[in-house]
């Protein structure tokens, strides 16, 4: 009985090689003698983790959808840059939110309309709106950081909830959670969760069907703008100002992330918790590697062989699962 139990969880973890690769780096570090199995080691890395995983959740839906999203960096930039503006012209909190987390829609609707309507290149699209988004965040801002005057909005990211529990938990940590049971349960329960892993994996099935694959696909991509730009203003709240040099490097992080944790390019797989695996598999590299003292040009190179072991085993064990079959 103990052995089929045990015979059953180890089928289940490995078939998400990115699971086994934070097992292999938890093993690793007992080995050391590092804070790194403290409680704020963890919670520190949780927190450094919230942002990029907020990202990865809206990218995660136009990925499923069989598309891809590189502009999010410069959302994310453009979006805690235009809250940080309205703050500070002395627009409430609120508005900012809503007017940042709007202009993120607005580039998704862009994208959409250019990758869905027009079929066009996602990668091409979205690599090329994420460099405008970055001119025009560059122009708002005078290639200067944008300080927030307001203590208030300073105070979002950087508080704590539930301080009689593990000592608090960091509010950027509890903003993550909700939004990924949110996302989960969309892309789980809903109708539209369900057209969308449809759409990706076959399109013209999907639309001979009846589902309605323009709108919800386009759909996909205003999620995944509006989710970075709500991110961009979580990121300005917890810097306490807005740049156009955040996000500089979260277009590739994130879809690497993703595509790491199993949510494949090719549309209809994966899901939520793949891609937050995904992207915690490298955020827990780093915190390992520094806790290590590694040179930081190594840990560079050892993050990019991570990364390809990780899918180069899960595209060699799905090619042996296709071939017995």
């Amino acid at each position: 009985m103990t052995n089929t139990v045990v015979s059953r969880i180890w089928k289940a973890v490995s078939k998400q090689k990115a699971v086994l690769a934070i097992l292999g780096m938890m093993a690793l570090m007992l080995f050391f003698r590092t804070n790194f199995y403290t409680r704020s080691n963890w919670m520190n890395l949780l927190k450094s983790a919230a942002i990029l995983e907020i990202v990865a959740f809206g990218v995660s839906v136009a990925v499923i959808c069989g598309g891809c999203d590189l502009s999010v960096g410069g959302t994310l930039s453009l979006g805690g840059i235009v809250a940080v503006l309205l703050i500070n012209g002395g627009q409430p909190i609120w508005i900012a939110f809503i007017a940042a987390i709007a202009s993120g829609a607005l580039v998704g609707f862009v994208n959409g309309f250019l990758v869905v309507h027009q079929r066009t290149e996602p990668f091409i699209i979205t690599l090329g709106m994420g460099m405008l988004l970055k001119g025009v965040a560059q122009q708002l801002t005078n290639a200067h950081p944008l300080t927030s005057k307001v203590l208030p909005f300073m105070k979002i990211s950087n508080m704590t909830f539930f301080p009689n529990f593990l000592g608090g938990i960091p509010s950027l940590v509890v903003y993550m959670a909700a939004l990924f049971v949110l996302f989960f349960c969309l892309m789980r329960f809903t109708s539209f969760g369900r057209n969308c892993y449809a759409i990706g994996g076959n399109y013209e099935v999907a639309k001979n069907s009846g589902i309605r694959v323009v709108g919800i696909k386009w759909t996909a991509f205003v999620i995944s703008g509006a989710t970075a730009a709500l991110a961009g203003v979580l990121l300005a709240s917890q810097m306490n100002g807005g740049s156009s040099v955040y996000g500089d490097t979260t277009g590739m992080t994130v879809n690497c992330g993703v595509v790491v944790g199993g949510t494949s390019f090719a549309g209809g797989v994966g899901g939520i918790l793949e891609s937050f695996i995904g992207l915690f598999v490298m955020q827990l590299l780093n915190n390992c590697m520094n806790m290590l003292a590694i040179d930081g040009f190594y840990q560079k190179l050892l993050t990019g062989i991570l990364i390809v072991l990780i899918i180069g085993f899960d595209c060699f064990f799905r090619m042996r699962k296709r071939q017995r079959t």
